[in-house]
């Protein structure tokens, strides 16, 4: 017959339920300790705040273009009032800049805001100051950021 203490020593080899929890608990701190460093929701918006600024640009380059292969004619949705760039072709109150697309040689389509929900809109504003210059923006910018380009 087998002594108590015999017993106990061939049940030495595995871990302890709380030896598990402790280990499982400190994963998890370390985990969410490692997801606030990251701030995944500050990284999303920072992301489409360079959509904004590429999409800006892209814009104001296309309008641009046209006017130096128009002797300097700006497209004719360009106007001296802050407005909406039209995505579609339903451009009621909207700036129309189809002469941009209309080819495709200056741009395919006109690029939307990535959190747009305007069915016609691009969520992007277009305007000339009196001087000819264009000023292209992004108000849905994120992170109390403005983006806009003049030229």
């Amino acid at each position: 017959m087998k002594s108590f203490k015999q017993i106990k020593q061939t049940n030495e080899g595995g871990f302890t339920l709380l030896e598990v929890l402790l280990v499982v608990a400190i994963i998890a701190i370390l985990a969410s300790i490692v997801i606030i460093a990251i701030n995944p929701a500050k990284q999303l918006a920072d992301s489409r705040n360079s959509q904004r600024h590429a999409d800006v640009n892209t814009i104001l380059n296309a309008a641009y273009q046209y006017a130096v292969d128009n002797n300097g004619t700006l497209p004719t949705g360009v106007t001296t009032t802050d407005t909406e760039v039209c995505a579609t072709a339903t451009c009621a109150g909207l700036a129309d800049l189809s002469q941009l697309t209309a080819s495709g040689k200056y741009i395919v389509a006109i690029p939307k805001d990535p959190k747009c929900t305007d069915a016609n809109g691009a969520c992007y504003n277009i305007i000339k100051d009196a001087n000819g210059r264009i000023t292209v923006s992004a108000p849905l910018a994120e992170l109390g950021k403005t983006i806009s380009a003049t030229r």
